[in-house]
């Protein structure tokens, strides 16, 4: 459970891992603090890769990459059934949840499909920290934009909505990513909402923003709110600097 008992979510916009060297994956300093979140020595982390359509390889490479954190590490899988018994304890029994980037599209329907909506909303009512890239962090909020139909990005307006945000990730590193975000909040398809550069993670407790985390001095968290009709003003929060790489 976290630290203090309260609700935390951290959505990352790209960048939880980064390479080991070793044709392999390491944790970065955005794990490590959603880690620290849990007030655990040894948390107990359970790892969704439904985004990828739990393809072996992946829930292989998650191993690999959480080898290194002194963890109880599982992972939940939903093909071709789910692979634990009670979906709903295992979940309650973590301190972490993480979840991969991939499909959001894909990942919440079949989280609806499985109850895994309300599930995770009990988890994270209870203590459970929330984690998760691209998909992973997309997916607690109202919406964003998403690439899960096609090379050109759609919006996305159907998040399980625990935040009462507008998501945006891979903002630098993306091109299309930031003006469809504007377009849509400044249409009213999305509420206001925030933004993260690679290597960038956004905090909540509860509903409320409290900050940015990185692991590069350059890298930002956006503020994205309308301003007027039709149009969207963006405001740069500065996050904190982890460990930097």
């Amino acid at each position: 459970m976290s630290t203090d008992g309260q609700p935390h979510i951290l959505a990352i916009g790209g960048g939880t891992f980064v390479p080991d060297g070793r044709e392999g994956l390491a944790p970065s300093p955005l794990l490590r603090y959603a880690f620290d979140l849990t007030g655990q020595d040894r948390p107990r982390v359970c790892f969704l890769t439904t985004a990828v359509g739990d393809g072996a390889e992946y829930v292989a490479r998650f191993y690999a990459a959480f080898s290194s954190m002194d963890a109880e590490v599982s992972h939940l899988t939903l093909f071709p059934m789910p692979n634990v018994p009670d979906v709903r304890a295992h979940l309650l029994t973590q301190d972490l949840v993480y979840v991969s980037g991939g499909s959001v599209a894909n990942l919440l329907a079949l989280w609806r499909l499985h109850g895994l909506d309300e599930i995770m909303r009990e988890a994270w009512q209870e203590g459970v920290v929330l984690s998760g890239q691209s998909a992973g962090a997309l997916c607690w909020h109202v919406g964003g934009n998403t690439d899960s139909f096609g090379p050109q990005l759609r919006p996305l307006t159907d998040g399980l909505g625990f935040l009462p945000f507008s998501c945006g990730v891979h903002y630098d590193s993306d091109p299309q990513r930031r003006p469809l975000l504007q377009q849509l909040v400044g249409e009213g398809s999305l509420p206001g909402g925030y933004a993260a550069d690679e290597a960038v993670g956004l905090h909540y407790v509860g509903t409320e923003f409290v900050q940015a985390v990185s692991y590069r001095r350059e890298a930002g968290a956006y503020r994205v709110e309308p301003d007027g009709p039709g149009t969207a003003k963006e405001h740069r929060l500065q996050p904190r600097l982890l460990a930097e790489l």
